[in-house]
């Protein structure tokens, strides 16, 4: 699209001089010109050609002088229009005064054409990078609105409400995401698939940002179909319809550590399948910390016809089980030392069995975010604690 430029001079002969001279330009459609004889005059044409992005105005012409015009000019505030002030070589006062007002650059009389193309392409491509920049700036800001959207609608997706079950004594549990970016691509849910067992998951996509967060919401809805559905198979079978589904079409190639289990409320069993996750730890009633060891299958994405199986072990009354993502041990501070495992056990050990769920999490982020300090969190940092009562 041509540059329109409007030509501001009272000198008859002007406009075919300009014509003359960028012949070439205007035939190319690189540049189109638009002629006034005075300030007057060119305020109008301004009015009706809203996208001009450079004016060559003379200093010195009736009606309305360039210094008036100038004035009017910068009354319209549009960064995107310059002016470039034309007048003699001895009238430094007015050059100096139009600089002053705003004038982006001058060329003097009688016009050296080479110079004037030389300040005309100069001053476009000063408008050409505000315009870029503003473009760029527009684009930055509606990405950044697309990530609070998205945001506030992957927070509304996990589970706020703690105690979320208010009414029940025989368990607690409570969980958070602290996402690196905005947006994450750790997970967790729970839900009662009826009165006598609680459905639990933690997982963690192995991406982060706005293509994790989108893979976690998807790999958290289809685990919610699934286990939420009172006819739902056993345990192992689910999880392997739900790997078979998230593997079919995954061209973005991430996977999905989870930790996916059933509480029997009644008996305390825990009924588990591990899909690459992070080894549970659990606060047992005597105040020692014991690593799960779980039996370790496949992270989901990665073979859709993996056999997965299922294991169990038991919470008894007063057990409390710690479930997080590796965003844990793995958070590091400046000197690149990790948080580590071991940190996270004596924080479990002194915080003791009587400690409620909400608590040993808030002081688990609390001490992280202190190791940390004003190192950048890398990783999402995601818990799910669950105190057994029975």
């Amino acid at each position: 699209m041509a540059i329109k430029i409007l030509s501001v001079d009272d000198e008859a002969d002007m406009e075919m001089l300009i014509t003359q001279r960028f012949r070439r330009q205007i035939r190319d459609k690189n540049f189109e010109f638009i002629f006034a004889s005075n300030g007057s005059e060119a305020l109008e044409k301004l009015e009706e050609n809203k996208d001009v992005r450079l004016v060559l105005s003379d200093i010195n012409m009736p009606e309305m002088d360039g210094l008036t015009f100038l004035s009017k000019l910068n009354d319209q505030n549009n960064p995107y229009l310059k002016a470039v002030m034309v007048s003699a070589f001895n009238d430094m006062d007015n050059i100096r005064t139009a600089m002053n007002r705003g004038a982006f650059d001058f060329v003097t009389k009688p016009i050296n054409f080479d110079d004037l193309e030389i300040t005309i392409n100069k001053t476009i491509r000063h408008v050409e990078m505000l315009v870029n920049s503003q473009k760029e700036h527009d684009q930055l800001v509606a990405i950044q609105n697309d990530i609070n959207i998205a945001q506030e609608i992957q927070q509304a997706m996990l589970p706020k409400t703690f105690p979320p079950f208010p009414h029940r004594t025989d368990f607690d549990l409570h969980a958070f995401l602290k996402a690196a970016k905005l947006v994450g691509g750790d997970l967790f849910d729970y839900f009662l698939m009826d009165e006598n067992r609680l459905f639990f998951l933690i997982g963690d996509v192995s991406d982060k940002g706005i293509p994790a967060s989108l893979f976690m919401a998807i790999t958290k809805a289809i685990f919610k179909s699934h286990f939420s559905n009172k006819n739902c198979e056993a345990i192992a079978d689910e999880v392997y319809q739900i790997n078979s589904f998230l593997s079919a079409d995954n061209q973005s190639m991430m996977f999905v550590t989870a930790f996916v289990a059933i509480l029997d409320l009644t008996t305390g069993v825990v009924e588990y399948v591990d899909a690459g996750h992070e080894p549970p730890l659990i606060i047992r009633r005597n105040n020692e910390v014991e690593v799960l060891k779980k039996k370790g299958g496949l992270a989901l994405c990665i073979d859709g016809e993996f056999p997965y199986v299922s294991s169990t072990f038991v919470l008894e009354p007063g057990d409390t089980l710690f479930t997080y993502t590796d965003g844990v041990p793995d958070a590091n501070n400046h000197t690149g030392e990790r948080f580590g495992i071991e940190r996270v056990k004596k924080i479990l050990i002194e915080e003791t069995v009587s400690a409620a769920p909400r608590h040993i999490n808030e002081t688990v982020l609390k001490e992280i975010q202190a190791f940390i300090g004003d190192n950048a969190q890398f990783d999402d940092i995601t818990a799910l604690t669950l105190h057994y009562a029975g």
